[in-house]
């Protein structure tokens, strides 16, 4: 029996959430944590389907009809239909994929909570295109939509710049390995945000795209050159204070007040996680306060 297996990055935005949509420049992360896809060629006519989470437990099972993907059964119905959607998208980009006579046995495991926010979806998308050998993005954007750099974080082992330009996806391998990332924290908001609710919101919004393209644009290329933490911290500020305009938003900062560091939301603002300056005290103030999910940044970066 045949036997392949794909893997992808998880991924964190640094900056240009949402207005990366309108074309501005973002500084995308690769995560160390990711998700595979195992795939196993069996004598029959059927698909069938098992996803595992980082504690090795099953949390989604499926099984369907080939070549025509009818389901047979389900463990959840909603997601097995939108993993159906999926597969009929690859399919549809690459007609001959899951054409031939043969079954398929599918196994899937995550590296991370499927409450994190670092990519299920994307991660999940981008190991099928590869199993498919159709274009990621175009999957994405024909499944869940969104900008796509999430995808782009799936297939590169280094931090990018993503930007859309005429919504084609330019996308550029950069060094971003600060000195001070010791005094970088990731803690997760004890929620996941619906990132699609989160764009439409920002969608519905009125305000001079282009101006604000062009201010995040230029905090994106700052952040790769800023040399100290002050400097950072300066952007994250700035970044938190245009977005919180636009989005009739506080500032997560507003509900950590007495916090001593700057605090930035990473991709949708209400949930998963954000970025923190601070120091050995940073745990303690947040594992304090019931976020007990404090990752530093080189537990969380891939090759950091």
């Amino acid at each position: 029996m045949n036997a392949q297996t794909y893997y992808s990055n998880g991924k964190l935005l640094l900056s240009g959430e949402y207005v990366i949509l309108d074309g501005a420049k973002g500084l995308a992360l690769p995560t160390r944590f990711g998700q595979s896809l195992h795939v196993v060629e069996l004598p029959t006519e059927t698909l069938s389907w098992a996803s595992i989470d980082e504690k090795g437990e099953t949390w989604f099972k499926a099984a369907y009809e080939l070549p025509t993907l009818k389901l047979r059964a389900f463990s959840d119905k909603e997601k097995a239909e939108k993993l159906k959607q999926i597969l009929l998208g690859a399919k549809k980009l690459n007609p001959t994929f899951l054409g031939n006579s043969q079954g398929y046995s599918i196994e899937t495991k995550l590296g991370f909570p499927t409450d994190w926010g670092l990519g299920s979806s994307s991660t999940l998308i981008n190991n099928i295109a590869q199993w498919a050998s159709v274009d990621a993005h175009e999957l994405l954007w024909n499944s869940f939509g969104g900008s796509g750099y999430d995808i782009s974080c799936a297939q590169h082992d280094t931090p990018i710049l993503y930007q859309l330009n005429s919504g084609k996806p330019m996308v550029t391998p950069t060094v971003f390995d600060p000195p001070y990332k010791e005094e970088l924290y990731f803690i997760h908001l004890n929620k996941k945000q619906d990132s699609r609710k989160a764009i439409a919101n920002y969608r519905n919004k009125q305000f001079d795209k282009t101006t604000l393209v062009a201010k995040i644009t230029s905090i994106t290329e700052k952040m790769l050159l800023a040399e100290g933490v002050d400097a950072l911290e300066s952007l994250i500020v700035a970044h938190e204070r245009l977005l919180s305009e636009v989005l009739e938003m506080e500032p997560i900062k507003e509900k950590f007040k007495d916090y001593f560091g700057a605090i930035k939301s990473l991709g949708g603002w209400g949930g998963d996680f954000v970025l923190v300056t601070g120091n050995e005290k940073t745990p303690d103030y947040f594992k304090a306060r019931g976020f007990t999910t404090v990752i530093p940044y080189q537990e969380m970066i891939l090759n950091s």
